[in-house]
């Protein structure tokens, strides 16, 4: 079975969490050495949730090619599970947050700049990661929901 344009997506939006992960992980911030490090910011939580959520999927996508074809029942009964579990976490997590993550941020971000990224991160975060933790949850949340729909069952 050949790769479908869904599944060359999700891994390449795998990678481009990967890539920001470690580009943030990079960053010497004080407030990185305060109590709860990155893990309290909601955004940062946010791009663990969306890597996490584009591994299953990409897991997902491996192991249908893998399977396909298998009359093995084990196997099928794993893969409905993972599917099943690719689709709770898309529904209660990613999306969600993700959408929640990026209305928030840029709202507060027009009203009032220093409530939510003050200038001085300009010093530490470069705008480009700034955008990759802040804004592409929501456009990869909606493509990944266009595509599914528009390839059906080849996208699972």
């Amino acid at each position: 079975m050949a790769l479908v344009p869904c599944q060359v997506l999700r891994v390449a939006i795998l990678l481009s969490y990967f890539s920001i992960l470690c580009a943030y992980n990079a960053i010497d911030m004080p407030a990185h050495q305060t109590y709860g490090g990155s893990w309290k910011f909601l955004t940062f939580i946010d791009l663990v949730i969306q890597a996490v959520f584009f591994g299953i999927c990409v897991l997902t996508d491996l192991s249908n090619l893998l399977t396909k074809g298998n009359d093995s029942q084990e196997q099928e009964r794993q893969l409905k599970k993972l599917i099943s579990l690719r689709d709770w976490m898309m529904a209660v997590l990613a999306f969600p947050v993700g959408v929640f993550v990026v209305t928030m941020f840029w709202s507060l971000y027009i009203y009032d700049r220093e409530v939510v990224y003050p200038k001085l991160l300009d010093n530490f975060i470069p705008s480009w990661l700034n955008h990759g933790m802040a804004t592409k949850e929501t456009p990869f949340g909606f493509w990944k929901q266009i595509l599914t729909w528009e390839f059906g069952q080849q996208c699972y």
